[in-house]
């Protein structure tokens, strides 16, 4: 790893996608490809970047999955 820049997003400790994944609700491929992959690329990262309010149930992609919704 270079310059400190981190693997993992560091929104993952605290996002639903991390509890959902754990609760066998979410597919792991979602954690592979954004959370410990290109997160800059994912929308939930963005909005947050950003202060924006979003559903714990939005995707990575920014779809929302409605059986996430609790």
């Amino acid at each position: 790893m270079s310059k400190g820049i981190s693997m993992v997003c560091k929104w993952y400790p605290v996002c639903p996608m991390k509890i959902f994944y754990e609760q066998g609700k979410l597919d792991g491929k979602w954690i592979e490809k954004y959370c410990k992959g290109n997160w800059k690329i994912c929308v939930r990262y963005q909005m947050e970047e950003n202060g924006q309010a979003h559903p714990d149930w939005m995707l990575p992609d920014g779809t929302l999955d409605e059986n996430l919704r609790g």
